[in-house]
């Protein structure tokens, strides 16, 4: 009998300090500059949203800031689906008011990425879409979120919170120039397929379809690649059509905007240099202009 009992106790313990923990870890997260901290709580109001992977990182924030009469907002992220950026720009909306103009990077369908979900139960205590999301893609781990609290916190989102505890999370990108040996890589016979899910497209459409219900204005774009890597792109139309028709809507193809090599800091992704430079051409076109 005094087995059990003690057993009982220890289960209590257990189960009384994970929830001790799992709440502390909880409050540095909320208190972290990183960007859903600030969105979760309160503070990321703006009248530009910014969606996309991490070739939605190029919208640059500081720089966007300094040259605009308005607020922006990045909710972009390394791997970000499709799924997930509906999840996020809907809690966003429950959250704020409407921002004036959502500019979505459409490569975001390139993929499936259940291990990154799964990632951002970081954030399951303040969005019962992201608990109903992760449950959609593994069950093991939402019961898993239920029984502990700490299990939220095993992610490499929660250590980004972590990183950005202390400072700004806006100046995320690449500071470099693509080097000879990534450049080499781009043999005569090289091809690059964008290897979508055709689940991906329809689910943006879904998310289009919300944003016109509500009134709020956005624009589809492809951000810049790599000149010369672009060449070894074979389906990139096609991926486009797809999307144009998965959402009805046109997709703003600026694939080809930035032709500088020194721009670049790998083939797919501008370095802070080609970065300004390609917002000042959105700028100019109006393609970020606010009515």
């Amino acid at each position: 009998m005094k087995k059990w009992w003690w057993i009982g106790v220890l289960v209590l313990v257990v189960f009384i300090g994970d929830r001790l923990a799992g709440w502390g870890l909880g409050q540095l997260v909320m208190s972290s500059e990183f960007r859903y901290s600030r969105m979760y709580r309160g503070e990321a109001g703006a009248d530009l949203l910014l969606i996309g992977n991490s070739r939605g990182l190029v919208f640059y924030q500081p720089y966007l800031e300094e040259k605009l009469p308005y607020s922006t907002f990045n909710m972009s992220y390394n791997g970000m689906p499709a799924d997930l950026m509906d999840v996020l720009l809907k809690d966003y909306l429950d959250l704020y008011p409407k921002p004036k103009l959502v500019l979505i990077d459409v490569t975001l369908c390139d993929r499936f990425n259940d291990e990154l979900i799964n990632g951002f139960s970081t954030y399951a205590g303040q969005s019962d879409r992201l608990k109903r999301l992760i449950r959609s893609k593994n069950t093991t781990t939402a019961n898993a979120l239920e029984v502990s609290w700490l299990y939220r916190y095993n992610s490499e989102v929660f250590q980004r919170a972590m990183f950005y505890l202390n400072k700004s999370d806006e100046d995320w990108l690449l500071d470099r120039t693509i080097t000879e040996e990534i450049k080499r890589k781009l043999s005569p016979d090289y091809e690059f397929i964008i290897k979508y899910p055709e689940e991906m497209p329809v689910q943006l459409g879904q998310t289009v379809a919300f944003l016109r219900k509500q009134d709020i204005p956005f624009q589809l774009i492809v951000n810049p690649y790599y000149p010369p890597f672009l060449n070894h792109v074979t389906n990139l139309d096609i991926f486009i059509r797809d999307i144009e028709q998965s959402c009805q809507a046109e997709v703003l193809n600026l694939a080809k905007a930035i032709p500088e090599e020194d721009y670049f800091g790998d083939f797919q992704h501008l370095n802070k240099k080609g970065s300004e430079a390609y917002l000042e051409k959105l700028i100019d076109t109006g393609v970020i202009a606010i009515q």
